[in-house]
């Protein structure tokens, strides 16, 4: 079973951008490979509850749970 984005990128976006840029066949229709969701948490330095406020955010909003990485240096 595909993924509901994916069918829904495959019979509506893939027509029209074939319909905008006349492609010939559905190969030169740019396809979706990974979708990256990224979120900086600042406040967290100071207080850990805002991080674990985010990813359950990210966890609801994605259906996953998101890979945490603290950053090692701060920009």
């Amino acid at each position: 079973m595909k993924p509901r984005l994916q069918v829904e990128y495959e019979s509506e976006v893939v027509p029209a951008l074939m319909k905008r840029f006349s492609y010939k066949s559905v190969m030169q229709a740019p396809r979706i490979t990974k979708i990256v969701v990224n979120m900086g948490v600042g406040d967290a330095i100071q207080d850990s509850k805002n991080l674990d406020a985010a990813v359950e955010d990210l966890k609801t909003i994605t259906g996953q749970r998101p890979a945490v990485r603290k950053a090692k240096k701060s920009i």
